[in-house]
């Protein structure tokens, strides 16, 4: 998704993928922290909360948002060194 989003061509799909990216990087992270999260309370709504803000059409989509200031730094710094692990698990596969 994330190589989709940064390709040269632009089309409408774009607005998903970026929310795809989010939510899952949202998952992993939820995965991990879910045992210590759902005893806040009210947690569920929030989380409800939070995705549709990620969902959000136009300029106040939280996807959008989070992508460019987080996510796509991050995988800019590193894509390298994750295109050569894919590549050598591709490889052995």
């Amino acid at each position: 998704s994330i190589k989709a989003i940064e390709s040269s061509s632009k089309e409408d799909d774009t607005t998903w993928l970026t929310y795809w990216v989010v939510y899952g990087v949202f998952s992993v992270a939820e995965f991990f922290s879910d045992t210590f999260l759902y005893w806040f309370p009210f947690y569920y709504a929030g989380k409800c909360v939070f995705l549709l803000w990620c969902m959000a059409p136009g300029r106040c989509s939280g996807a959008q948002l989070l992508y460019q200031r987080l996510i796509r730094p991050c995988f800019l710094k590193h894509h390298r060194a994750l295109d050569a692990a894919l590549g050598a698990l591709g490889a052995r596969a």
